[in-house]
């Protein structure tokens, strides 16, 4: 089981967005587990204030140490070590499904999500493992950041997808693309199921699969082709 921690001002958003479809069924199933914990619950501030203005001046706010560490700590005292910590931050590595896969691995991750201006640099230095991006723009918090790490994430768990070969043959598997995909009915607005797709001979499905993802990722994203043709070599 991969145990998941979240660190938050909105624990409800986070338990809202993951308890529902794949994810939602995988915690019912206990093979993974997903904790919401309230920051805001291990402050000192009698007004459960965890911000204030930040050293130097500048606009807006930024989490303080205090809480943070507290919250993390709770999490270390109960389990007994220091779990792999992921801050949520556009400074960090972009988040790719190789790193997903190397996640997976690991029976402890906290995901620390930031809000206002940041978060207090010494906090972040005495807990954080890695720091991660889903893309080059700004968020209003972690939160979703680290809902979407912490549902591709699970989908590398065994156990967690009904079908274990859908996780191995979607986008990014191999740096390809997934190949275009079509149900009933055989012919729809004019168009015709490929007629590969309803011949039958998997051999020859397979390699219409693959040029398929060949050419669409080569179209689409010829940065992972060009990993694609690497890995080949």
């Amino acid at each position: 089981m991969v145990h998941f921690y979240v660190l938050t001002l909105f624990p409800d958003m986070v338990m809202d967005g993951l308890n529902t479809s794949v994810i939602g069924r995988a915690i019912q199933n206990g093979i993974i587990d997903i904790e919401a914990v309230n920051i805001r619950d291990y402050t000192t501030n009698k007004h459960k204030k965890v911000d204030d203005y930040p050293y130097g001046g500048g606009a807006g706010m930024v989490m303080q140490a205090q809480p943070i560490y507290d919250a993390y700590m709770s999490i270390v005292n109960r389990i007994g070590k220091r779990p792999r910590t992921i801050y949520l931050t556009p400074q960090g590595s972009v988040f790719k499904q190789s790193l997903a896969k190397e996640f997976a691995l690991e029976e402890d991750l906290i995901f620390l999500c930031g809000h206002y201006e940041g978060v207090d640099e010494r906090v972040l230095e005495e807990i954080v493992t890695d720091y991660v991006s889903i893309g080059d723009y700004v968020l209003t918090g972690g939160e979703l950041p680290a809902m979407v790490m912490v549902d591709a994430i699970s989908r590398m768990v065994p156990g967690v997808l009904t079908n274990q070969e859908s996780g191995e043959t979607e986008s990014f598997y191999n740096y390809l693309l997934e190949y275009p995909q079509y149900s009933r009915p055989e012919e729809w607005n004019g168009k015709k199921v490929p007629q590969v797709l309803l011949s039958g001979h998997h051999k020859n499905i397979a390699a219409w699969r693959l040029e398929q993802s060949i050419e669409r990722t080569k179209e689409h994203r010829p940065d992972l082709y060009e990993k694609y043709l690497e890995q080949e070599d």
